[in-house]
């Protein structure tokens, strides 16, 4: 019979899980980074969680809900905050640079080509209306996906019950009291962060306490 030191040593011994895929070369993050800001007419968040965690497989759900707080907490727009962890992540200082330009070399044209455009029929109220239904269809995109984020959070060291009450009362500070940002993320977000490290530190010595 296997003793105990036996089923030790296969545990430790036991594969681990392949690393998720990465961009090949420095090249390849500046395209695939210029592909989602292309892509991103007001649903970045959508379009982002799509490359980057269903096709590309570059972060797991996880880690792309993680790096998505972080980046709306930091100055700047949230998606190109986004683009230069993932650069600096894979290649340093080099591939935060390129994220950045990959993020915003293209869009820039598009944009400059589009205020070039409108600007002698913007005033109409065909064209306000079709970009009032633009703003609507943004709407819909990053709320479905922020839907499709919540399974992420059933593995976050807080708990599904404190992410839970932590998410509805930013969304009533936001939506119906108009509490401006700083002061949501001085009133709400610090005590999640307190709390999240206390949950961190309970968890990481519980099994210590049971060896």
């Amino acid at each position: 019979m296997p003793t105990s030191e036996d089923s030790l040593v296969s545990i430790e011994t036991e594969p681990t899980p392949p690393n998720l895929p990465r961009p090949a070369s420095l090249t390849a993050l500046f395209w695939a980074i210029s592909g989602i800001a292309l892509q991103g007419f007001g649903g970045v968040l959508a379009v982002v969680q799509r490359e980057l965690v269903e096709k590309k497989q570059w972060l797991t759900t996880e880690e792309f809900v993680e790096d998505w707080a972080v980046s709306q907490i930091m100055p700047g727009p949230n998606v190109v905050n986004l683009a230069l962890i993932i650069g600096d992540r894979y290649f340093g200082w080099r591939g935060a640079l390129v994220a950045l330009a990959g993020m915003l070399t293209f869009p820039l044209f598009v944009v400059m080509a589009l205020t070039i455009g409108l600007a002698g029929i913007g005033h109409l109220p065909t064209v306000q209306g079709a970009l009032r239904g633009m703003g609507a269809v943004s709407a819909g995109l990053i709320a479905g996906t922020g839907i499709r984020l919540v399974p992420a959070l059933r593995s976050n060291a807080m708990g599904t019950l404190a992410c839970t009450l932590i998410a509805g009362l930013v969304f009533i500070a936001i939506a119906f009291l108009r509490v401006p940002l700083a002061w949501t993320l001085l009133g709400i977000g610090l005590p999640a962060f307190f709390w999240a490290l206390h949950r961190i530190r309970t968890l990481s010595t519980g099994p210590k306490e049971l060896v």
